[in-house]
């Protein structure tokens, strides 16, 4: 009996697929655990092995590479050789069974277009009218002439403005050689050259940044955003981040002391660490923190899972490598999944305040910026200081101004003073 396989649901966000590679052409035998494709999902490109049972010889390809197809949809058909599988396919067209699905002609990642503009010829230059002394020499005062040797210029180039045109310093001063430049004799003139050619680059948009568009679209448009900024004072997270760093064991970053700031504040104040469900509203008891990490083409949000039972040592190891796999693509739906409370990090980027989307299911999403040496008042001196400014979004329907507002005190208060944290 043949057997049809799907195009799988690799993630929770995930609706459609597109087939990057694949392993297995038709008429090859498949067994359990052989590889077959590599999937492009909306988080990450994963490797699709065989499931037990799914064995045969592969006889139909349903979603060519570079070919996106939904969820659930027919990806391939395995059987015996000869086997009449048309009533499996979908009423879809396949390729014959004894030659290779023919891929699809992937979409061109880049298209230009210019728009024809009238060639416009280079100018020629003509030697400027030159006055001569009674001897032939060209008529220039002596400083002229040892401005012109010093600057390498041609005085049979230069127009004079002195009198009767007779070469003066001012002419020295402003001649161009590349307006007064002759050719030289026999040179043919410069092909024209267009101008004000218009051009654009179409890229087609990949599975992550379709669903970053969607999720991101839905989230604004449905969830109403307010914003609450604070002020932080960084003086002494700048010192203890130096001495925890410096034996050299551990490298604690300042998004680190952000992630273990904002995990203990979420445990003080569970309203910002809830979820609207539409007709409850979920808090949720553990603390699960997104991390924002930028890739090449677009943004994943690995979760940093109980972070709040974390030392800083393992929140910063747990970090790189959750950001090192993101970046590699290597993430598993597990390292992505069940985030309850987001923080996206520019300052590294010189950023020094952003607003950003709120992360579905989460309630909140924390901006951060850099850190910026600005004047401050201590003590009634202005002196120097480190402040570092964060934008906490929130979805209204589960949180309010005043939940806002305590959460971010909170954040301060660990972040100002570090050995509370570690307490």
């Amino acid at each position: 009996m043949a057997i049809v396989i799907n195009m799988p649901r690799l993630s929770d966000t995930m609706t459609e697929g597109v087939v990057a590679k694949w392993h297995k052409q038709i008429g090859d035998s498949v067994n359990e655990g052989d590889l077959l494709a590599e999937i492009e999902t909306d988080k990450a490109t994963m490797e699709f092995e065989a499931f037990p049972g799914q064995e045969g010889k592969l006889l139909y390809i349903g979603t060519g590479e570079g070919e996106t197809a939904p969820v659930d949809t027919v990806l391939a058909i395995l059987g015996e050789e000869g086997e009449d599988i048309e009533a499996l396919k979908g009423g879809e067209v396949a390729a014959p069974a004894e030659e290779p699905a023919a891929p699809a002609a992937p979409a061109p990642a880049v298209a230009v277009e210019e728009t024809p503009a009238v060639p416009v010829a280079a100018p020629v230059a003509t030697p400027a009218p030159v006055a001569t002394e009674t001897d032939g020499s060209i008529k220039a005062s002596p400083l002229a002439r040892k401005l012109a040797a010093e600057k390498g210029v041609d005085l049979s180039m230069v127009k004079g403005s002195g009198d009767h045109g007779r070469i003066v310093k001012r002419d020295i001063d402003s001649f161009n050689p590349a307006i007064h430049t002759s050719p030289q004799p026999g040179t043919p003139a410069a092909p024209a050259v267009p101008v004000g050619v218009e051009r654009f680059t179409d890229t087609p948009v990949s599975q992550m940044r379709k669903v970053i568009a969607s999720r991101l679209s839905e989230s604004k448009n449905n969830a109403p955003h307010f914003y609450v900024t604070m002020d932080i004072d960084m003086d002494n997270a700048i010192a203890a981040r130096k001495a925890m760093n410096a034996s050299g064991e551990v490298k604690i970053s300042f998004n680190d002391l952000v992630v273990k700031a904002c995990a203990l504040a979420l445990k003080k104040h569970p309203v910002i660490n809830s979820s609207w469900m539409g007709d409850f509203i979920r808090t949720n008891q553990h603390v699960h923190i997104g991390v924002a990490v930028a890739i090449e083409d677009g943004l994943l949000v690995p979760v940093l899972r109980h972070a709040d039972q974390m030392p800083l040592a393992a929140i910063s190891a747990n970090v790189k490598d959750l950001a090192g796999r993101a970046k590699d693509k290597k993430l598993q739906p597990s390292d992505w999944e069940g985030n309850t409370f987001t923080i996206s990090n520019l300052g590294m980027f010189g950023v020094e305040q952003f607003t950003a989307i709120v992360n579905p299911p989460d309630a909140g999403i924390l901006a951060v910026g850099g850190i910026k040496q600005v004047p401050v008042v201590k003590d009634g001196q202005v002196v120097p200081g480190n402040v570092m400014k964060v934008t906490l979004s929130l979805d209204h329907r589960a949180a309010d101004g005043a939940g806002g507002a305590a959460f971010l005190q909170s954040v301060k208060g660990f972040l100002e003073n570090p050995v509370t944290m570690l307490v």
